[in-house]
């Protein structure tokens, strides 16, 4: 197949201990966005550093193709710890890898969390300006919006093309007829009014453009990368931080297997992920004193909260065969849900993603797929379990052990059996009548059998979050402007930060996560704030080690 992906203009080599202004550690959703505005002050000299290698792969810039690239070079491959709760299955919990991050693998959805989360950050920060009414104001600087005009809640001319199917498959649109029938309100948009509220069914907004993928960082990075003071380096793992005292001065980082350092003149931002990022300020002697010293590691600041309070959606494949094939479109998402479990709760916490071909149970379920159908992930989208991140060793290759502790709390199981039906009724429709010849997963069963297919069925949607967490109490990694407690010229900038994970997927909060960060920065050290990246994914320049 032809490659339509531009590659990106090789430039000269990094130096070691090359000096920068700036330091970003991690290119997706969060850390290109850093990177990039930062560097629109043509006096910062940025460094913009990605353990993974390039995006140019039909892999990515086909949205069709974004399964092709689990469990490969582009996904980081992490697995969890056996877990009780879960038949004693590890779940896969994969992670984008390379430029643009999750954003260069995920299924492409926009969804900008709910009004309640953004309340709740605002709360547990004790900073007004991360709730709702300033989040929309990120928003409308970030999205270039192709539906209908919204002034209050949706901007255009921004760097994020965001825009819905043009025509959605019957499957979508068949998911939106079912859920009016069963009640549940449905919304032009799934990011206006709709995540206000109690929920409701939509089609989904989708980051392609031209119907090729957008990743954060061909809409906020590439068109920056003739700027001379801006340099990304691929293929480079960040491994610890540098201190002089307390004070963060750089990184050290395996640059194509070799050990090699960097140094920041004012500030180094880690974003890398809710896996990495703790994994790095742990192997940095920042984090639980008892657990960094029992494997020899220099205590720089005790934060216990770092590796706790991990989250994660959880989600139950119910999947249905089809009469005849039915075309995909998109990603094969085009149509989600969002509802509440409870009727007194505050906001939905039920999210339910349709795709619009059928995906294999886990093994241990025994459900066979059919050969032509569709499956809708009855997720939980407030999930009350709570995962941790241990260190197996000291050294940089010592695999991160991970604990998601899925349905360790029993209101998770509550809520999973509620979304399983919810999901049965709406997916049993007469709205699928003309699409659907029958259930194939769960099928009827009574509550112990329902029980056991949550058990063996559960996945996630890869959207790890929370494990350096920004708040007041004793847990908290960050404060309100994301500088790590007790450390100078450090600052966390992605889905880590999260107090708790935002309803829906994560790629849009981690974009206005970017956003803030790099505001906060800008304000800290005097610079220009021109917010005029440009929309295009044109070529740039990558440094090559």
């Amino acid at each position: 197949m032809e490659q339509k992906t531009q590659q990106l203009t090789r430039t000269p080599t990094v130096h070691d201990h090359q000096e920068f202004d700036f330091i970003i550690c991690g290119s997706g959703s969060s850390g290109s966005v850093v990177a990039a505005r930062l560097a629109e002050d043509g006096n910062a000299r940025v460094l913009l550093l990605e353990a993974g290698g390039d995006d140019v792969a039909e892999t990515v810039s086909d949205p069709l193709q974004w399964p092709l690239n689990l469990g490969g070079e582009r996904d980081w491959g992490f697995v969890g710890q056996p877990a009780p709760e879960l038949a004693g299955r590890r779940l896969p919990l994969s992670m984008g890898k390379g430029l643009g991050g999750g954003s260069s693998i995920n299924v492409m959805v926009w969804a900008r969390g709910h009004r309640e989360d953004w309340d709740h950050f605002a709360a547990e920060s004790g900073d007004e300006r991360w709730g709702y009414k300033s989040v929309l104001g990120y928003y409308r600087r970030i999205e270039d919006w192709k539906g209908a005009p919204d002034p209050f809640r949706r901007g255009t001319g921004g760097p994020v093309h965001v825009a819905q199917p043009s025509a959605p498959q019957p499957v979508a649109q068949a998911l939106v007829n079912a859920a009016d029938l069963a009640g549940i309100p449905v919304f032009d948009s799934p990011n206006g009014e709709m995540m206000e509220g109690t929920g409701g069914a939509s089609i989904a907004e989708l980051r392609i453009n031209g119907g090729k993928r957008e990743s954060v960082f061909r809409s906020y990075v590439s068109p920056m990368m003739t700027h001379p003071n801006l340099a990304v380096l691929t293929d480079a793992l960040v491994t610890r931080l540098l201190f002089e005292g307390r004070t963060v001065v750089g990184v050290e980082a395996f640059v194509g297997g070799k050990r090699r350092r960097f140094r920041s003149r004012y500030e180094t931002i880690l974003s890398l992920g809710a896996v990495h990022t703790p994994k790095v300020l742990m192997q940095s002697g920042i984090g639980p004193e008892d657990e960094l010293r029992a494997h020899g590691i220099s205590i720089i600041q005790h934060l216990p909260g770092v590796g706790r309070n991990h989250q994660d959606h959880l989600a139950f494949g119910c999947t249905w065969a089809y009469r005849e094939p039915q075309g995909v479109g998109g990603g094969g998402c085009e149509a989600t849900l969002y509802w509440k479990s409870d009727a007194s709760l505050r906001h939905p916490d039920i999210l339910q993603c349709q795709l619009e071909f059928p995906v294999p149970a886990p093994a241990e379920a025994q459900i066979a797929t059919p050969e032509y159908g569709w499956t809708m992930f009855a997720g939980l989208a407030q999930p009350k379990s709570r995962g941790r991140l241990r260190l197996s060793g000291p050294d940089a290759g010592a695999p991160i052990s991970i604990e998601p502790n899925s349905l360790s709390e029993p209101e998770d199981m509550v809520a999973a059996l509620t979304a399983v039906e919810l999901c049965r009724e709406v997916g049993n429709s007469q709205a699928f009548t003309p699409l659907v010849a029958s259930e194939v997963a769960p099928g009827p069963r009574d509550r112990a059998g329902m029980i056991d297919f949550i058990r063996k069925s559960a996945v996630t949607y890869w959207h790890q979050s929370c494990t350096a967490k920004m708040g007041l109490d004793s847990m908290s990694v960050v404060d309100s402007e994301l500088r790590v407690y007790g450390i100078h010229g450090l600052r966390i900038a992605d889905a880590s930060i999260m107090p708790r994970i935002t309803i829906g997927n994560t790629m849009a909060p981690c974009v206005v996560i970017g956003e803030r960060a790099a505001d906060l920065i800008r304000a800290q050290h005097g610079m220009t704030q021109t917010h005029d990246v440009a929309v295009a994914s044109g070529p740039g320049r990558e440094i090559h080690p």
